[in-house]
């Protein structure tokens, strides 16, 4: 298990960030590539080049893209438009030795309806664009129930969509316990983010101050690799739902917003116990 950064958390520009992150004993970065220096239209040969020297000279790799262009997949004139961004997005982040970029699709409708088939042929064009290039968007858990959320990446019929497991947003925004969500989305799981977070709709029987204690990390850590990876590259052929054993990996970092994932190395490990390597 390794523990990255948003780069933009540091509030100090790409490169001072990278060095922020490496100062801090953090072994990876995620970044936004959906605006400014890392959007695709400004990225160069040239300046991929020396966005990597900056990452990799640190001794960092990305664990993850960020191309969340704050739309969904909702709307059928809008996905002509951002499934080729995302798309871009993803070519970037193979460029950048990086197959993980982290999306929103929207909310998934409980019910069968219009809406939910516009997104599943959006998100099915993704996940085999992904699958093409052995890489994964990966959808931030919270607007649904993992349950649901499940459920629809299994109907997609191909691999490369996948999850980024947000376990606060479920708490907060759909109360949804992360261990419960896993039962659904374990499998699907290449990346993960890590804050703190409650339902304020919900009466809480204790005072919290929001970042003052790391609520519950530890017990998502040591799920491990039973369910938390990938830092460059999600397995082939696509997931099933069989589970290896937990880790016991521990940080001491205290959490904002944290990237979690498994090391090639453990992943390999793994592997070799579990075939084909769960997530």
């Amino acid at each position: 298990m390794k523990i990255g950064a948003m780069v933009e958390s540091f509030r100090l520009g790409f490169r001072a960030g990278v060095e922020k992150a490496a100062e801090l004993g953090i072994e990876g970065i995620q970044a936004y590539a959906t605006y400014g220096e890392l959007a695709p239209e400004n990225m160069t040969e040239e300046k991929i080049r020396e966005t990597l020297d900056i990452v990799k000279s640190n001794g960092l790799c990305f664990s993850a893209l960020c191309g969340d262009f704050g739309h969904g997949f909702m709307n059928p004139d809008d996905n002509k438009i951002y499934v080729e961004k995302s798309k871009r997005v993803l070519d970037l982040a193979k460029k950048l030795e990086c197959n993980v970029v982290t999306t929103h699709i929207g909310t998934v409708p409980a019910e069968e309806n219009e809406t939910r088939e516009i997104m599943r042929k959006a998100c099915r064009e993704l996940a085999e664009y992904a699958d093409s290039v052995e890489a994964a968007f990966a959808v931030e858990t919270g607007p649904e129930p993992g349950k649901l959320l499940g459920e629809f990446l299994d109907s997609l019929g191909a691999g490369g969509v996948r999850v980024n497991f947000d376990p606060a947003n479920l708490v907060m925004c759909v109360d949804d316990r992360p261990e419960n969500a896993l039962k659904y989305l374990g499998k699907y799981v290449v990346h993960t983010h890590a804050k703190d977070g409650i339902m304020l709709k919900k009466k809480i029987d204790e005072a919290l101050e929001i970042g003052a204690e790391a609520k519950e990390h530890q017990a998502l850590l040591e799920m491990g690799h039973k369910y938390l990876s990938t830092c460059t590259s999600p397995p082939w052929p696509p997931p099933d739902s069989t589970a290896s054993s937990p880790s016991s990996a521990r940080s001491a970092i205290p959490p904002k917003r944290i990237s979690l994932w498994q090391s090639d190395s453990s992943r390999k490990s793994s592997r070799s116990s579990t075939s084909p390597d769960p997530r």
